[in-house]
C-alpha cells in the first residue's frame, strides 16, 4: 500500500489490515461528508472497527457532524455508534514545504495508531487540489466519489460538447485519480475500486438527468469506474445534520427528535442500495458480535420463563 504503517520511512509494500475508503471531488457542495458519515455509521453497524479522517481543515464538516452525534447522543441518552475520529489541522507556517510537512506528519501518525487495529478508515477529502488530498487517494482501495446531477459539477471528472453532450476531454479531477491509481498499479499491484456516486438526483425524470446519465455512463467506459445513484434531493439529509444522525439510525421520535414519516423510510432504502452497490469488503465476525449482542438485550428485556429458572 501507498502510504500505511511505515509512511515515515516510505516503505510503501508494507501490508495493512485496514481498508481504507476514500469520498473525494474538488468541488465543494457534492455531499462528500453525508456520504462519509453515511458509510461510517453503516460500517459500524455492521459490526466493523472503524476509524475516520477528516482532511479538510478549513471546514472540517466531517468532524462537526461526528461532534454533533456524540452531543445528541449524550443529551437523550441514546446509544449511537460513533467511529475514533481524527481531524488533521493545516499547517500555519507562511512556508508551504513547512505546512505540508507538518500536515503529512498528522495524517502519518493517524493511520498509523489506527491500520492494524481498525477493519475500516474513512477519509473525508476537502474540495480543492491539495497534497493531503492526492495522498489520500493513491491509498485508497475503494475511492467513492459524490457528484450533484449537473454538467456544473460534471465538470470536475469532463467537458462536454454544447451541442451533442457527448464527452470530448477528462478534466482535472479526473487525471489526478487516473494519475493515482497508476502509481498504485505500478507500487503494489493492486487497482483502486472508483465509484462515481450521483447525488441530488431530482425524483422526476427530465433532459437533464438523462444527459448528465449519458455523459457518465460514456466516461465510466473510458476511466474504468463504477457508477450508481445516490441520495436524492430531500430536506432530510440536512436535517440530520445538526444532530448527527444517518438515515440508518432507529426511526424512533426519541432518537429523531421529530416524528418518522415516509421520507426517512426512503432515505434510508436509498442509503441502503447504494452501500449495497460499493461492495465494501464486511468482516462477517463483527456482523455476527451485532447480531449476538442484539439476541442478548432482546432475551435479557423478556421474562424469565420457568424452563429458565429450572435450567442447570
Amino acid at each position: 500500500m501507498l502510504f500505511r504503517s511505515s509512511v515515515v520511512e516510505q516503505d510503501y509494500g508494507q501490508a495493512c489490515s485496514a481498508h481504507v475508503v476514500v469520498v473525494g471531488n474538488e468541488k465543494g457542495g457534492s455531499g462528500k461528508s453525508t456520504t462519509s458519515m453515511h458509510i461510517a455509521v453503516a460500517l459500524l453497524k455492521a459490526g466493523q472497527r472503524v476509524a475516520t479522517i477528516d482532511l479538510d481543515s478549513r471546514q472540517g464538516s466531517f468532524t462537526h457532524y461526528i461532534e454533533n452525534r456524540r452531543a445528541w447522543s449524550k443529551r437523550h441518552n441514546l446509544k449511537l455508534e460513533l467511529p475514533k475520529h481524527f481531524r488533521v489541522a493545516g499547517g500555519d507556517s507562511l512556508r508551504i514545504d513547512e505546512n505540508e510537512c507538518a500536515e503529512f506528519t498528522s495524517f502519518a501518525a493517524a493511520i498509523t495508531s489506527v491500520e492494524h487495529t481498525h477493519d475500516f478508515v474513512v477519509i473525508d477529502t476537502p474540495g480543492s487540489d491539495t497534497y493531503l488530498a492526492r495522498l489520500a487517494h493513491s491509498m485508497a482501495d475503494t475511492l467513492v466519489t459524490p457528484l450533484n446531477d449537473s454538467f456544473v459539477d460534471f465538470d470536475v471528472l469532463a467537458r462536454v460538447d454544447p451541442q451533442t453532450y457527448t464527452v470530448s476531454e477528462t478534466s482535472h479531477y479526473a487525471e489526478m485519480v487516473r494519475e493515482a491509481r497508476r502509481q498504485r498499479r505500478i507500487v503494489d499491484g493492486k487497482m483502486i475500486d472508483w465509484i462515481v456516486v450521483r447525488n441530488r438526483l431530482s425524483m422526476l425524470g427530465s433532459r437533464n438527468k438523462r444527459l448528465v446519465g449519458d455523459g457518465v455512463n460514456e466516461l465510466a467506459r473510458q476511466l474504468g469506474f463504477r457508477f450508481v445513484d445516490g441520495f436524492a434531493e430531500r430536506v432530510v439529509y440536512r436535517e440530520f445534520f445538526p444532530r448527527g444522525l444517518s438515515a440508518l439510525d432507529d426511526m424512533d421520535e426519541e432518537t429523531l427528535g421529530t416524528r418518522p414519516n415516509l421520507t426517512h423510510v426512503t432515505a434510508r432504502q436509498e442509503v441502503e442500495t447504494l452501500l449495497a452497490h460499493l461492495k465494501l469488503p464486511i468482516d462477517e465476525r463483527g456482523r455476527a458480535r451485532v447480531e449476538a449482542r442484539a439476541a442478548w438485550a432482546s432475551a435479557a428485556d423478556q421474562p424469565l420463563d420457568l424452563h429458565d429458572i429450572l435450567a442447570d
